[in-house]
């Protein structure tokens, strides 16, 4: 892109001399000149005489040099040099020496031939921090002005006193010299951020008083640029020719956000006083910058220090200039870019400009950063600030001690991260070659401004609930780690401190109450903001009562008498096995409380194999079974003789199992059993039978276990007593079935979740029957849930087992999602349900 040519559409005017006196020069240089005749043979008025040659042409330093040379030889002093001498260090920017010659011109004009001089004094007073005695001079000097306007400015600079007085130290932002990698003895200036590791800058990069002897050609300010690596800047290295072109003074860069225009400023000195400012733009090419063309909107006029912006929707340019038709010397203007040109410029208006210089502007997403002598100050420049909200200016506001000081402070700017940035000033700390205050550097800012959150707790009808815990979480990588917490039991309102740049999740819970959750983040929070949520928890319905509990298991009394045999539901065996299950312990354990009860009884302990294998070995299985059964009893304190183990093999079937009969494992399962009768003691003893609900089962239908049943059976008659029969048939042999109980429960909220979001959940559980549990398949219903895997191997009881399932949310219009994953295998019933369910939030 190339921008069209100077045209002469702006009028040409001379520069504001309105309140010349007050305009602050800006110093970019020093340089001393010499002069061939030898000092001592000089009087006091050729002395003064060169002295104001060296004024005349901007030489301030040596001007001054002369005028203090002058005086010392003069017997009767001179006010008129006396005054230059205050002024000139006022110039220079030696505020101590300016305080004490100004109080001496203002002590001894009794005529008031220089009111100004108390205005000048009132300044230097302020910069030096002595505010009282400035607000004294001010009004001293609204006495004496000789206009409206002068004393406007007397009453801005007093009003400026009167807020350094009351403003408190801003320790938000750390301010540090930028290092001399960056500075110099003599001026920079104009640092401009590029992301948050890169600044370019204008300096002269000299380090000594540069001498216009004829001899030194490379004195003209640059544009340099500099990376910082860690916490310190590297060397900054000047921009070639095609920027920095000789005989020029080029500074103010300035580049757009897309990094391909840059726009700067070329000025001609004489001496330190401006004589020629002019705007420039370099288009990027490749890692390079092209040769600089110059923009449309420069005239007869200065014109410095753009700033790129957006104007009503518009790319535009901020810069300051002293243009015909603005409110005081320097006002800051803008113009929107029209293709290859730039529009007229047009002034900010009356509420960012003001009677005095408003310069150095910096643009930055709606906010605008710029110095000013013309709105109430604590030194001489400050910087303020002003917003734009898309069709006017807000009322400039002052940043305050810590970025403002007493001195000059410009070029306020702000990195990509708005975590930082840089401001030039002649504060005390810089490097110089003259007074402390004489000469600017570059300081970088880091900020630590202040970020908060306000909270409050309302239920879903707005009123006000106390006694909600509130816990902060920090957020990375969507992981929550807790970082704060309060619970407020007299009070509905939180306040927690925050970090910059970092995600939050604010959690609210109550007893009674559905959580409320928030998520936010401070990224990019650059002013002490405080952050307001009000947050509302639903409240819960209490659930019904539960149901009375279920009456007792009815229990029986059965009379026992010798030599009938009693069979346990729940003492059986695996198949080809003689171990003791744990399901059998309980019948065992009764058959200890007997002989506890009956310490005179002795029993026999009969074990029962079913048809399956051969007679013999049968009947080996039955004996050591018996003896299980024995030595468990042993192991409980019984005495070896008063019970007798006996192995019947398959001589005792029960049902119709018999060799060569085809049957079921359960079938033959009801052979493999464990008896007892009584042959010694007692001729009868009374039992218990009862109901009761096998454990870890989701049914609730009762079922036989523990307590023993009697065998009909016949039996030979003992010699002492007669075979009894059983009153009752023989039950049929319970069946043995697996349960399966999940670890967790059989019933799952998982909370809320945004539409589409996906997540995977893990079921463990146990099978707690008395079978080998055997799945089939498992699905999900509603099309909810797709099972990824299951157990595909047999579990045996006590074993455990997983299945893994996913929920996707993509598809759901429904805030609440209720669905079940199902589990199909050999259960009662064949259908075993997990239930869980998930709110789906449809923003």
């Amino acid at each position: 892109m190339r921008f069209k040519s100077v045209n002469s559409d702006f009028k040409v005017t001379p520069k504001k001399e309105v309140m010349k006196h007050f305009l602050f020069v800006f110093l970019l240089f020093a340089c001393i000149t010499s002069y061939a005749q030898p000092v001592k043979s000089l009087n006091a008025d050729k002395m003064a005489s060169i002295a104001e040659e060296k004024l005349a042409l901007g030489d301030f330093y040596n001007a001054l040099e002369w005028f203090e040379k002058s005086y010392k030889e003069q017997k009767k002093k001179d006010p008129e040099v006396r005054y230059k001498i205050a002024s000139l260090h006022y110039k220079l920017r030696d505020f101590r020496k300016a305080e004490r010659w100004y109080g001496r011109v203002v002590k001894a004009d009794k005529k008031g031939k220089h009111p100004e001089a108390i205005f000048d004094y009132g300044r230097i007073l302020k910069m030096n921090g002595l505010y009282e005695e400035a607000i004294e001079q001010f009004d001293n000097f609204i006495k004496v002005a000789g206009s409206d306007e002068e004393k406007q400015m007397a009453e801005i600079e007093k009003a400026g006193a009167v807020l350094a007085q009351s403003l408190p130290e801003d320790k938000t932002v750390k301010i540090e010299n930028a290092g001399r990698s960056i500075n110099s003895p003599q001026t920079e200036f104009a640092p401009f951020p590029v992301g948050n590791n890169e600044v370019y800058y204008a300096s002269i990069r000299a380090d000594d008083k540069i001498v216009l002897d004829g001899k030194s050609k490379d004195y003209f300010a640059k544009i340099y640029q500099a990376s910082k690596s860690g916490d310190k800047w590297g060397e900054g290295k000047p921009l070639d020719q095609k920027i920095n072109r000789e005989g020029f003074h080029t500074g103010n860069p300035t580049i757009s956000s897309d990094g391909n225009y840059m726009y700067f400023t070329r000025s001609i000195l004489e001496g330190n006083a401006l004589k020629e400012s002019r705007l420039y733009v370099s288009q990027r090419s490749d890692d390079s910058w092209g040769a600089a063309e110059e923009l449309n909107i420069n005239g007869d006029f200065m014109i410095k220090q753009p700033t790129m912006a957006r104007i009503y929707g518009k790319e535009a340019l901020i810069f300051s200039s002293d243009m015909s038709g603005g409110f005081g010397g320097f006002d800051l203007y803008y113009a929107t870019r029209d293709g290859e040109s730039f529009s007229a410029p047009v002034n900010l208006g009356e509420v960012v400009n003001s009677i005095g210089n408003e310069e150095t502007p910096f643009y930055q997403e709606g906010v605008l950063y710029f110095s000013s002598t013309g709105h109430p100050g604590i030194g001489g420049y400050d910087i303020f600030t002003s917003s734009w909200d898309g069709g006017t200016w807000s009322r400039p506001e002052n940043m305050g001690k810590g970025v403002n000081s007493t001195y000059d402070d410009l070029y306020f700017s702000v990195n990509e991260d708005r975590n930082g940035g840089f401001l030039v000033s002649n504060r005390i700390g810089t490097t110089t070659l003259k007074s402390k205050t004489c000469c600017d550097d570059i300081f970088a800012l880091t900020f630590d401004i202040p970020v908060d959150m306000n909270l409050l707790t309302f239920d879903k009808k707005k009123i006000k609930l106390n006694g909600v815990a509130v816990d902060l979480f920090e957020v990375t990588n969507d992981t929550p780690k807790k970082v704060a917490g309060n619970t407020n039991p007299a009070s509905n309102d939180f306040n927690f401190p925050l970090e910059h740049n970092k995600a939050y999740r604010v959690v609210a819970k109550k007893s009674g109450y559905k959580d409320a959750t928030y998520e936010f983040n401070t990224v990019g929070i650059s002013r002490k903001t405080t952050l307001e949520k009000e947050l509302m928890l639903a409240f819960i319905p209490k659930p019904p009562p539960p149901p009375p509990p279920p009456p007792p298991p009815p229990v029986r009394t059965e009379i026992v008498t010798v030599n009938k045999p009693i069979r346990f539901d729940n003492v059986y065996y695996d198949y080809n096995d003689d171990k003791i299950l744990p399901a059998a312990e309980p019948g065992l354990n009764y058959i200890l409380e007997l002989l506890n009860r009956y310490p005179d009884m002795v029993i026999e302990l009969s074990s029962h194999t079913d048809s399956r294998g051969n007679d013999a070995y049968n009947n080996k299985l039955s004996q050591r079974r018996a003896n299980s059964a024995k030595n468990y009893l042993l192991g409980k304190g019984v005495r070896s003789e008063r019970i007798r183990a006996v192995g019947y093999g398959e001589q005792q079937i029960l049902n119709q199992c018999k060799n060569g009969v085809d049957c079921s494992d359960e079938e033959h399962r009801t052979n493999r059993r464990t008896e007892f009768k009584i042959i010694a003691g007692p001729t009868s003893i009374q039992i218990e039978t009862k109901r009761t609900k096998r454990v870890g089962s989701s049914s609730s239908a009762p079922r036989r276990n523990v307590l023993p049943q009697a065998v009909p059976q016949a039996t030979p008659q003992s010699s002492k007593q007669p075979v009894v029969a059983a009153k009752q048939p023989d039950p049929e042999p319970k069946k043995r079935i697996p349960v399966i109980e999940f670890k967790d429960g059989n019933e799952k909220d998982f909370g809320e979740i945004n539409r589409g979001d996906k997540f995977n959940y893990t079921i463990e559980f146990t099978n707690v029957g008395d079978a080998t549990l055997k799945i089939d398949f498992v699905t999900g219903s509603c099309g909810c849930t797709v099972p990824d895997t299951w157990p595909t191997e047999p579990i045996p009881p006590g074993g455990t087992g997983v299945i893994e399932f996913e929920f996707d949310s993509k598809d759901k219009e429904e805030e609440l999602v209720e669905s079940t994953v199902d589990i199909i295998g050999n259960t009662e019933p064949i259908v075993v349900e997990y239930k869980f369910k998930v709110k789906v939030n449809q923003d």
